[in-house]
């Protein structure tokens, strides 16, 4: 599964309608005294409300090919009982510019779909120019319905491609992921005749909000997470850490958008063999993959440290499992490699680095950075997911399940998405235009080298030909992905913590 931009996604042409949400008549919003989660209210207040593209940049989505024919009414019910599953979809605020926004709440009898037919749209091009300015025009998280749906029917095959995009608000990395067998799921019993499943899984995002804020509110300035916040600051003047090569003056011009790139950096042979070679060592992936960032970091830029925040998943319950929602937390990342770079030595020093951040896992990030009176946002991003853990993740990627970002303009953010997919390990990264692409295909080419570093001179009972740890390219971009006429969260369902 890759994560990038929806104009990198091959799309078909065909038909298209748009998907959403409506208030049904005889029904009206319902005011709710559940708070918003603290991220949540901290992404209203930067939103501005006179601005014509609320979702530039911003939304987020997935796309996929259902294997299965399309029917609009089938396909109608299946969108309006994914609302009334979810209350986060179901739900709004008001009072933006207030400290504290109000929750609305609709109830699931409250809701009905409404289509839109587009036409005029011959070419796949067009398509896809069409959709990426509707999610900028559509999607914000001060105006309802929060999420957009878009079905393109392909007659020569007779299936159909679905999109759902969302402002991040309602949906994360993790919702990104499991929509996709979740919806297909849904349809299969909607034209079936049968009920959809019920699980005390599709908890709501409301009750998690109330959670998180109680948590938040708990946190002093002396509470172990939020020492170690302020300790990460100080390395860096109180200021959250930036990728230092991509930091330029500021401009006074619009900035351009950023540069994105999706790769597979190691193919599924290579990266098994690596994975034996790691776990032969006494490391997981997880602990590799930032162990070879940190070196790339150290060589091909020469810093000692390599410090950023690191999203990782918050669903502190089993009943959250599967719900769509913004369920997701920043931790401090702080590795410092001893100078020869020795590759145990790197490893150990890594996962010690991992360990220190979980004190931070529940703490609210948003709240610490308030105690210490850091008004600064993230601007260095890395995120590694492991899809294997997602049910049926190999059907994901036979129905090209890609999950989507907006294409962003900012002047010095850097972002890294790892994934190891089920062909091998793929890169996903944004940057600022005015950092030269071949600075990063320096990174990237020393990234993957330690990577390939952590499987010399490792004996494994059952050996790869050793010509595979140096005739596949360092980078090979995709090629493509092929249409199939037939038949992610955070990529992937985390162990719940009780």
């Amino acid at each position: 599964m890759e994560y990038t931009h929806l104009s990198e996604f091959s799309l078909r042409s065909g038909a298209l309608t748009l998907w959403s949400a409506e208030v049904a008549p005889g029904h009206d919003w319902t005011a709710d005294d559940r708070p918003l989660t603290s991220v949540h209210v901290r992404h209203c207040a930067n939103t501005d409300a006179n601005d014509p593209r609320p979702g530039r940049g911003r939304w987020i989505g997935t796309i996929f090919e259902m294997d299965a024919a399309f029917d609009a009414e089938d396909w109608r019910e299946t969108v309006r009982l994914w609302h009334v599953r979810h209350e986060g979809l179901r739900t709004t605020l008001a009072g933006h510019g207030n400290p504290e926004p109000e929750r609305l709440v609709l109830e699931g009898d409250g809701v009905v779909i409404a289509d839109e037919a587009v036409t005029g749209l011959e070419s796949a091009g067009a398509i896809n120019e069409y959709l990426s300015d509707a999610m900028e025009l559509r999607l914000s998280p001060l105006v309802w319905p929060h999420c957009l749906l878009a079905t393109i029917e392909h007659a020569d095959t007779g299936d159909f491609t679905v999109l759902v995009a969302a402002d991040h608000s309602v949906m994360d990395a993790y919702s990104q992921a499991i929509v996709i067998l979740e919806l297909r799921a849904m349809y299969q019993s909607v034209r079936r005749g049968e009920p959809v499943r019920e699980s005390v899984t599709f908890g709501s995002a409301a009750d998690f909000a109330a959670l998180e804020r109680t948590t938040a509110a708990a946190l002093t300035p002396r509470c172990e997470a939020v020492e170690l916040w302020r300790r990460f600051l100080s390395g860096s003047g109180g200021m959250l850490p930036r990728f230092e090569p991509a930091i330029s003056a500021p401009s006074h011009a619009a900035p351009l958008p950023q540069t994105s790139i999706s790769r597979k950096l190691l193919p599924l042979t290579e990266l098994e063999y690596v994975e034996a070679a790691v776990t032969a060592r006494g490391h997981r992936l997880s602990v590799a993959v930032f162990t070879a960032l940190a070196i790339a970091y150290r060589r091909a830029f020469g810093y000692i440290s390599m410090r950023a925040i690191m999203p990782i998943s918050t669903r502190p319950d089993l009943c959250w499992l599967e719900s769509m929602g913004w369920f997701v937390n920043v931790v401090p990342l702080d590795i410092t490699l001893a100078p020869d770079l020795d590759l145990d030595t790197s490893l150990e020093s890594t996962r010690s680095a991992l360990r220190r951040t979980k004190v931070a896992n529940d703490a609210t990030w948003t709240r610490a950075l308030d105690l210490l009176s850091c008004t600064d946002s993230p601007r260095f991003g890395i995120s590694f997911l492991d899809i294997r853990v997602l049910p049926d993740y190999q059907l994901v990627e036979s129905l090209r399940g890609h999950t989507l970002r907006a294409e962003s303009h900012s002047p010095d953010e850097v972002f890294f998405w790892i994934v190891r997919a089920a062909d091998g390990l793929r890169l996903s990264t944004r940057f600022p235009a005015a950092f030269p692409t071949v600075e990063m295909d320096r990174f990237l080419y020393e990234f993957t080298k330690a990577m390939r570093e952590f499987a010399e001179g490792v004996e494994l009972e059952a050996a790869v030909p050793t010509t595979l740890l140096h005739d596949t390219p360092v980078v090979t971009p995709d090629p493509a992905p092929v249409p199939l006429s037939t038949g992610q969260p955070d990529l992937a369902p985390v162990p719940a913590r009780r």
